[in-house]
């Protein structure tokens, strides 16, 4: 073989050996490094278990309303003529003293000529009386000695025998006098008198005002004692005890009061599955419309504890810690309000996760946060 091929082809296979070496060196220096992945171990503030008898209150609000309320409606027409005070809201009545007088002169006239002509027909049947039932003529002729047309009508005298009665019915002596009692209780519905002390709180008329029947005057109500109603769920209701104490606030929770339960409803309502109940409050700084709400003391739950809401996951499970890793434990809820649970199924020192932990999942590395060290960071 010449010699001149044998040096070319040993040339031609070292550079096809540097080539490869060439190539692998360029590959290798653009290779990165990964750097070492650091597990980041989130911080969580946990307390422990401690099961005890948590107190469950049912809070239900409502409006407050006077117990003694008299709406006022004219059942006669005629002029508003005279009332014992001022008739206008806020004004305080004693019982008795007259809320509204409405004029009744010509009604007044029609009663009188009612009983003139009842006095005129006992009159008339007087000489028979004497002559066929002479017995009872005399309570007959005292009846109309005592009779007074400006004065209610007397009870007619009671007859002795039934002769004496069917003699007196058929001479229209009854009916003519029980027509008189309808008038003069007509005549009473004039005059419309407190029946208790209490305050006016509405007044839709003034003095000098058409009234016609059936129209609204005001309204009176006693000032003293108010109810408040409230709906509380079916599952509380056989809870709840007539007599016992209630704590009650305003909206702003700046006022506080007490209240006494007493009534419940015995019907549930079908809508909301709520039964009424009924709060009386005796207390000089309510008023009528007031908006309260009532803290009902319903049970106390045994082995449970109450946390927040905002811990409760897929609403049966929490977070607890063990051995520095999330477990979500299945609890059992037993009573939620607004912003707090009651739950049962943590065993005692199991250690609670008490703050929502961003991005949390089961088997999550984390360490125990303790509060003294995060009040230490804040002062500095």
């Amino acid at each position: 073989m010449d010699k001149r091929k044998i040096i070319l082809s040993i040339l031609g296979v070292l550079l096809i050996v540097l080539a490869v070496f060439g190539a692998k060196a360029i590959i290798d220096s653009n290779v990165k490094e990964v750097p070492e992945t650091t597990k980041v171990v989130k911080n969580v503030f946990v307390e422990t278990v401690e099961n005890r008898r948590v107190p469950i209150i049912v809070p239900a609000n409502g409006n407050v309303t006077a117990l003694k309320k008299m709406e006022l409606f004219s059942e006669v027409e005629g002029i508003f003529q005279y009332s014992s005070k001022n008739f206008r809201p806020g004004q305080h009545y004693n019982k008795g003293q007259v809320l509204l007088s409405i004029n009744s002169e010509e009604y007044s006239a029609s009663v009188r000529s009612a009983k003139s002509e009842l006095f005129n027909n006992i009159t008339s049947i007087m000489p028979d009386l004497r002559m066929d039932y002479p017995d009872s003529f005399q309570k007959w002729q005292d009846y109309l000695n005592n009779f007074d047309v400006n004065s209610p009508a007397k009870p007619l005298p009671e007859p002795d025998s039934d002769k004496e009665k069917y003699f007196i019915t058929g001479r229209g002596i009854q009916s003519a006098y029980y027509e008189i009692k309808n008038l003069e209780e007509r005549l009473r519905k004039f005059n419309i008198v407190a029946p208790f002390n209490g305050v006016l709180t509405e007044a839709a008329v003034n003095p000098g005002t058409l009234i016609r029947p059936g129209q609204k005057l005001g309204e009176f109500i006693d000032p003293s004692v108010y109810e408040l109603e409230v709906a509380v769920g079916k599952k509380f209701s056989d809870l709840l005890q007539i007599g016992e104490d209630v704590a009650l606030q305003d909206l702003d929770g700046n006022q506080t009061y007490t209240g006494t339960v007493s009534r419940i409803n015995a019907r549930v309502d079908r809508a909301s599955q709520t039964i009424q109940v009924f709060i009386r409050i005796e207390d000089s700084e309510i008023r009528e419309g007031m908006y309260l709400e009532a803290k009902l003391d319903a049970r106390d739950e045994e082995n449970a504890i109450e946390i927040a809401r905002e811990l409760l996951v897929d609403r049966s499970k929490v977070y607890v810690v063990k051995d520095s890793v999330l477990v979500l434990e299945e609890i059992n809820p037993v009573y939620s309000s607004s912003n707090k649970v009651v739950i049962k199924g943590l065993k005692d020192g199991d250690k609670l996760v008490s703050a929502p932990v961003p991005g949390a999942h089961p088997g999550m590395k984390v360490q125990i946060q303790k509060q003294e060290d995060t009040a230490k960071a804040e002062e500095f």
